[in-house]
């Protein structure tokens, strides 16, 4: 055991590294390209901090250990929303700490009320993955089963339909810009951030195997089960990158590209079920433990909650310690929930 938690803080002090690079760089990426914090926090950002999920679920099937692996993507999208909690606790407005200077308030002051879209799209798909554990089909076509690969699809068209959103916002933001002083980026210094953001990426995919055999181990020794261990432990590990880099993102100014990014893991972590599938030997939804259903709904029930924080964060002089408080409040009876029907 204790060579299973060694192992996990060498990692994750790698991670916390990774999850710093990968923060500042997506947002200089953000606004050099011109996609915007949302689409490049729910795409770039959550893409790269869900690589542990990735990697360490596909692991944990090809062990024989999916209760692990569903466990982990249920765990980390409760994780993400305790990390929501803690940012509207450290990061609500008015008291942001701005790196930037000039540049990162003005940009604060130009964001009004968020694009809750992806937070609604991620819903949506964490409902239907917590729906497919308790309903579904034995059918599989060349590895590929129905359930997991309409996830996929859906998060796609959403993708797409977010993409055209944020060029429309972003339309009127650059207009918004254009009557300030001075433009807000430079987009011939986007090379930099993308080679940061890619080495952030790489660390993260590198040591994000020892995550799975480290949880595995601990559930072997602890007698708690594959399912807790992953919803709680291996969770709250390979959430870490998503801790950091909203963080980070915070500190530059950039609350949208947090939470676009805290939702988009949640989704990708719906999408993972697809690859998950694709490396088990039997459909994947048909082997998990209900328990995981429970844990998914109490997930969505969470998510709900960061919706009301984050549409609502400016309009009440209490709500960011009272909603953060009531989130991060909701996380540990989640869990605690989750512990009692293991």
């Amino acid at each position: 055991m204790a060579h299973a938690f060694s192992m996990m803080l060498v990692t994750g002090a790698a991670v916390v590294i990774a999850g710093i690079l990968l923060g500042w760089s997506a947002d200089r990426i953000a606004n050099a390209t011109g996609l915007g914090e949302m689409w490049t926090g729910w795409v770039l950002l959550a893409g790269a901090t869900t690589v542990p999920e990735f990697v360490t679920d596909t692991s944990a099937v090809r062990i024989h250990a999916a209760n692990l692996a569903g466990g982990d993507l249920f765990g980390s999208s409760l994780t993400n929303m305790a990390i929501l909690a803690v940012l509207a606790l450290s990061f609500a407005p008015g008291r942001v700490e701005l790196a930037d200077g000039s540049e990162s308030a003005r940009r604060a002051e130009l964001q009004g009320s968020p694009d809750l879209f992806n937070a609604g799209l991620a819903i949506l798909l964490t409902i239907l993955g917590t729906t497919f554990i308790l309903f579904h089909t034995n059918f599989s076509t060349h590895g590929v089963r129905p359930e997991s690969l309409f996830l996929l699809v859906l998060w796609i068209a959403g993708t797409r339909v977010l993409y055209k959103r944020q060029q429309s916002h972003s339309v009127e933001a650059g207009a918004a810009l254009s009557s300030g002083p001075g433009k807000l980026t430079d987009r011939g210094r986007v090379y930099w951030p993308i080679v940061i953001f890619a080495g952030g990426a790489a660390i993260i995919f590198l040591v994000a195997p020892a995550f799975a055999n480290c949880a595995r181990q601990f559930a072997a020794i602890s007698g708690w089960g594959d399912s807790f261990v992953g919803i709680w432990l291996l969770g709250f590990s390979t959430a870490l990158p998503d801790l950091v880099t909203s963080i980070t993102a915070c500190r530059l100014g950039a609350f949208d590209l947090a939470v676009a990014s805290l939702y988009g893991s949640c989704a990708f972590n719906m999408v993972v079920f697809f690859v998950m599938d694709l490396a088990s030997p039997r459909p994947v939804f048909s082997i998990l433990d209900p328990v995981l259903a429970l844990s998914g709904a109490l997930a969505v029930v969470l998510m709900l909650l960061g919706v009301a924080a984050v549409a609502l964060r400016r309009r009440l002089v209490l709500a960011p310690t009272l909603r953060g408080g009531v989130l991060l409040a909701s996380y540990g009876a989640a869990i605690w929930i989750i512990y009692a029907f293991r």
